[in-house]
């Protein structure tokens, strides 16, 4: 069975893709943050296709993805006055919360935990697919486990072909945001940010008035370690060659690569840049002054850098809070937190 390419712009497209996730199969849906490979969160066949397509980790629990905040007493209990002053103020949008969960959603979908990560994202035709679908869709980012995320149709259908291994895409264009959700578990006594994104902990704060800033944040995490959300262990987002963050000035950057610069290496750095990583094989995923941009490009350039011949890739990366905060996490993700401090080494 080939692969349907669905457009997010048919009236039909849905209808037709809920017929899909009702039936247990994989529909690879548009967010504003990346793309997801979806399939029935209630389903525990459907779920385990998931993560046999994408090689997931078992242990690695999944987001599920509701088309109102009004659906959220449906698969989650004692939920506090907090997330519905989040869901006010942040949905549709990319923000996903840990809260505690129904039995109605299956172990296989929270990893076999007592929580559940949920978000509503901001992407029209994938909240009408969950409202046709009356389910709620359980999806992780669409690429192949560890791998660059997908933010394009194209790069689904470079993961995954168009010979049935997912049932169909919906293209509905660029993400946004780049970048995956926001995540907040509200289950403790403080709120929690375990993965950041295009929701700020600035944002977070000014409306939550505190935010504890989880390990797995900051430094790698043990691969043993039971974690209440996706994205907070494992090496991740990451091409085949070795990355490395090279931080410091421009100036700086650019003479600790040139003095290492070997065949096989390139460079992922800010537009900015460009011309100070000439003959380093660079390749820019956006503007240092304008971080959208950053967050934008990100994983398309880290896609672009992913060639046997590319060995490794010295990366530029923003520095502060915000959105850049997000950027930061992702690359460092895919570096396993390694960092070279180019002014000292010159």
């Amino acid at each position: 069975m080939k692969t349907v390419i669905f457009r997010a712009d048919d009236p039909q497209t849905p209808k037709k893709a809920a017929e899909i996730i009702r039936s247990g199969g994989l529909v690879a849906i548009p967010t504003e943050t990346v793309y997801g490979l979806g399939a029935n969160a209630m389903d525990e066949a459907a779920v385990a296709k998931i993560f046999e397509a994408k090689g997931r980790p078992q242990d690695n629990p999944l987001i599920i993805h509701i088309s109102c905040a009004a659906e959220l007493e449906r698969y989650c209990h004692d939920i506090p006055d907090s997330a519905y002053l989040l869901a006010e103020r942040f949905w549709p949008g990319p923000l996903t919360m840990v809260l505690p969960v129904r039995d109605c959603i299956p172990k296989r979908t929270t990893a076999g935990l007592d929580t559940v990560a949920v978000r509503c994202p901001k992407t029209a035709v994938t909240r009408a697919l969950i409202a046709e679908a009356g389910v709620p869709i359980a999806a992780p980012s669409a690429n192949l486990s560890g791998k660059p995320s997908t933010t394009t149709a194209a790069h689904v259908l470079h993961d995954y072909g168009t010979d049935g291994r997912i049932d169909a895409i919906i293209n509905g264009g660029a993400c946004e945001v780049g970048v995956e959700s926001t995540i907040v578990d509200l289950t403790g006594a403080r709120p929690r940010l375990l993965r950041p994104g295009g929701v700020t902990p600035e944002e977070l704060r000014a409306l939550l008035g505190d935010l504890e800033i989880d390990k797995a944040v900051l430094e790698q995490i043990s691969n043993d370690t039971v974690v209440r959300a996706p994205g907070m262990k494992y090496r991740h987002y990451a091409p085949g060659a070795e990355v490395y963050i090279v931080t410091g000035s421009s100036e700086a950057a650019a003479a600790y690569v040139r003095k290492r610069f070997t065949d096989g290496d390139a460079v992922l750095c800010f537009e900015e840049e460009l011309p100070l990583f000439d003959g380093c094989n660079p390749t820019a995923y956006g503007k240092s002054s304008d971080v959208r941009t950053l967050s934008a490009g990100l994983f398309a350039a880290l896609r672009a850098l992913d060639r046997p011949e590319i060995k490794t890739i010295y990366a530029r990366c923003p520095e502060g809070g915000g959105v850049a905060y997000a950027v930061g996490n992702r690359l460092k993700k895919a570096a396993a937190f390694r960092c070279v401090d180019a002014e000292a080494e010159l």
